[in-house]
């Protein structure tokens, strides 16, 4: 199993580049979202055990594509450095475990652009950050950064659309083939 992770800041665009990238190879979408929406039908948004079930929501889903011969799941995750490594290493382990392939993938824009994005219609409806606001405080209280890893590949997504962003991935890891 390939596991592609998105991350980046909240809207640098994870999940708009990852509907992108399935739409031109299968695969599976594991959106961060999904874990947080379940962890939220249990307690209230940052309480105290919201955030382990919301990992281990990620890392059982994450084990079962692996232990099922998922052939590419697309996860998007906001890595936060150095706070969210031993969740990450989580992620690692489960795909040496199954024999498998981590595909790291940071996304970033400008702040300015992201906070455009944040006001997007699709993020109300997804019960995503919508607060400008909240997130310039995010950007100056988090290191939204790359996974410590060498090949992690580095892309602006402010500079092409989205089709370019996942056609350069799927370039770059070959996933076309």
């Amino acid at each position: 199993m390939k596991l592609l992770l998105l991350h980046g800041a909240p809207a640098a665009g994870k999940l708009t580049v990852a509907k992108a990238l399935l739409g031109m190879v299968p695969g599976r979408l594991f959106d961060n979202h999904v874990a947080i929406d379940l962890a939220l039908t249990i307690f209230d948004f940052d309480a105290p055990g919201f955030w382990e079930l919301v990992h281990s929501v990620r890392c059982s889903g994450i084990e079962a594509a692996a232990a099922n011969g998922v052939s590419l799941v697309v996860t998007t995750f906001c890595y936060v450095a150095p706070d969210d490594r031993p969740l990450y290493e989580d992620f690692e382990a489960i795909m040496q475990r199954h024999g498998g392939e981590l595909l790291p993938v940071f996304l970033h824009c400008s702040h300015e652009e992201a906070a455009r994005r944040v006001g997007n219609p699709d993020r109300v409806e997804r019960r995503k950050l919508t607060s400008a606001d909240i997130l310039m405080r995010d950007f100056d209280r988090y290191d939204f950064a790359p996974v410590p890893r060498a090949d992690c590949l580095r892309l602006d997504s402010e500079a092409r659309p989205a089709e370019a962003t996942a056609r350069e991935i799927i370039d770059h890891f070959g996933l076309g083939a």
